[in-house]
């Protein structure tokens, strides 16, 4: 199996899935803090219940191994996790959007989100590889610990794993589905569209797995957008020196789902800044997600999502992380 096609077909899906559902961990956030409108928030928790169980399900059939999968880290930084998360965070609420919600809007004809996305994409490859990774390796070297158990079932050693797993994931997942039940009698089309990206995480997860060579193993990962978005730039201009990997193909399978969702609903149309404070807040923001993504090892879908779904502690850290520089964002920083 080709695992660019197959991550250009599975981007492809989350990204007409996410415009057509309006999906928004952001937006989701400002109706919590308002006190106002819980459907996106709702629709969150659904994809990550659908997320969990079926990751959870496809590892125990053996369709997947998350022991070998990224977030399933032994050792990590609880630091630099939970400050790239932050990080992380406070980006979205300057650029009013997470990085793939970015690139969403973007293929809808939003001139904002592609300068988000270039700023984005400069400052991730910026922290992997250039003048940011000194500061983003000191960061992360604070705080190491090891601790017992890389994800939550691992921590009841005692239990069959298969039944640790479920205590665990099964109350989980049923509360997580509960807070979703309103959004699913009122706004079905949105509860259908967060249940697809929830299972296309699942399904992230099981291609990097079944296209994985054994000769020359790699580290399994689902849909994330920082640093394939830095890949991607870097494709873009070193492309016949570098081959296409599955994280860039998700990147522009879901800029070509978005894109034609938009069209389809003739709901693209083209936008751009309303200020100069605008603007300067959208690169802001770009550069603060592509640092604290790196920093963090994902987004509020490579780690919110993919990350969580495999239940690992780091991951969780992290997006408690961009749940907590959300929120201090919103309070701070006016809209």
């Amino acid at each position: 199996m080709n695992a660019v096609l197959l991550g250009l077909v599975l981007g492809g899906v989350f990204g007409a899935a996410a415009r057509a559902g309006q999906f928004c961990l952001l937006r989701g956030m400002k109706g919590v803090m308002a006190g106002g409108d819980l459907s996106a928030i709702r629709a969150f928790a659904l994809a990550l219940a659908v997320a969990i169980c079926a990751t959870q399900v496809l590892n125990l059939w053996g369709g997947t191994d998350l022991a070998a999968a990224l977030p399933m880290r032994d050792r990590f930084s609880w630091v630099g996790m939970l400050a790239g998360g932050a990080i992380f965070g406070i980006g979205m609420v300057l650029a009013n959007a997470c990085g793939a919600r970015s690139l969403v809007l973007a293929a809808g004809g939003n001139m904002r989100s592609v300068l988000v996305l270039l700023c984005l994409g400069l400052a991730a490859q910026a922290s992997l590889t250039g003048v940011l990774a000194p500061l983003r390796g000191w960061v992360a070297s604070t705080g190491q610990i090891r601790p017992a158990a890389a994800s939550l079932p691992q921590l009841f050693p005692t239990i069959e794993p298969q039944l640790a797993v479920a205590l665990v994931a099964g109350p989980l997942a049923l509360v997580l589905v509960w807070f979703a039940l309103p959004l699913c009698r009122r706004h079905p089309l949105q509860a259908a569209c967060a249940a697809i990206i929830g299972l296309a995480v699942a399904g992230g997860w099981w291609i990097t797995h079944v296209t994985d060579d054994p000769f020359d193993p790699r580290v399994l990962t689902s849909i994330s957008f920082i640093g394939p978005m830095g890949d991607g730039m870097l494709w873009l201009m070193l492309s016949t020196g570098r081959a296409l990997n599955f994280g860039v193909a998700v990147v522009a399978g879901t800029a070509l789902g978005a894109l034609a969702v938009a069209l389809l609903s003739r709901d693209f149309r083209p936008e751009s800044f309303g200020s100069a404070t605008q603007m300067q807040r959208a690169m802001a923001g770009g550069v603060l997600m592509g640092f604290g993504g790196v920093l963090a090892l994902g987004c509020s879908i490579g780690q919110g999502l993919s990350g969580v779904s495999t239940l690992s502690l780091a991951s969780l850290v992290a997006f408690s992380g961009i749940l907590a520089g959300i929120a201090v964002g919103l309070v701070v920083i006016r809209s």
